[in-house]
């Protein structure tokens, strides 16, 4: 059985026991806004409830999985409620996202940056075309990881190699985040690898390896908690520093920032 559903932020497709989640705003490489944000966070919701589906993909398309948070929102965000109801918005998906009640996989091509690259590590599995570019470059606009990058990129590197990530903020090609062990698998072509993925997955028990997801998310689940709250409240710290503000300033120029620790 196929079924697709559409919004202005996201294209949904079910085939089978797959339902496919393509983030849908390409005029600005599926940055996250609250829409979008929103958007997924519900469809996760009514996912998680639907017996029928087992496995759900998140896409986006060649260009980008998705390039991060949302500049221009992260802009009218003047006052003190509208930035903790975004980084709420934010940690529920996330939370959403980690504890689904099903296989999770990233399917990324183009860019996957800043927050777009920390919903992605939240699934289970990270497949990325060779061609794409992977980066958590917050330190850019002089703020802290969000999206629970801190707890993901731990548990994948140890600390002392997630802090380094996250403080060189460099871009890093598929084969690179590769070799970190960052993602799962490297594909010329990641259409043709994702649907092998999901052959491969359809074939096996899969109650058994979601109880598996759910005996760990349960153990993780006060760990995460607590770092979305800590990422929350330093991300408000760090937006009101020079730097950050330097940062922003920069970006919208188009030229290299002049931080002064400040």
């Amino acid at each position: 059985m196929k079924t697709n559903t559409e919004s202005n932020t996201l294209l949904v497709h079910v085939n089978g026991r797959v339902a496919t989640i393509q983030l849908n705003r390409p005029e600005s490489l599926n940055s996250l806004n609250v829409e979008l944000i929103k958007g997924l966070t519900t469809k996760l919701k009514e996912i998680s409830i639907t017996d029928d589906i087992d496995v759900v993909v998140i896409t986006g398309n060649e260009r980008a999985f998705s390039s991060g948070g949302d500049i221009k929102m992260m802009l009218q965000e003047t006052n003190e409620s509208d930035f903790f109801n975004v980084m709420d918005n934010i940690n529920e998906l996330v939370m959403t996202l980690y504890s689904l009640p099903k296989l999770t996989i990233s399917a990324v091509s183009g860019s996957a940056a800043g927050l777009g690259l920390s919903i992605a590590l939240a699934t289970d599995y990270i497949l990325a075309d060779e061609k794409s570019k992977l980066a958590m470059n917050f330190i850019g606009i002089g703020l802290v990881p969000d999206g629970g990058a801190h707890f993901f990129l731990e548990k994948k590197l140890g600390e002392d190699q997630a802090k380094q990530l996250i403080w060189e903020g460099k871009i890093m090609t598929a084969h690179e985040a590769f070799q970190k062990g960052l993602i799962h698998e490297v594909a010329p072509n990641y259409l043709e690898a994702l649907n092998d993925k999901l052959e491969e997955y359809l074939k096996k028990p899969l109650q058994a390896m979601i109880k598996t997801k759910k005996i760990l998310v349960e153990k993780n689940r006060p760990q995460l908690l607590k770092i979305l709250e800590l990422e929350k409240y330093g991300q408000h710290k760090m937006r009101q520093t020079e730097d950050h503000q330097e940062g922003i300033r920069a970006f919208i120029e188009k030229r290299k920032p002049q931080f002064k620790g400040k």
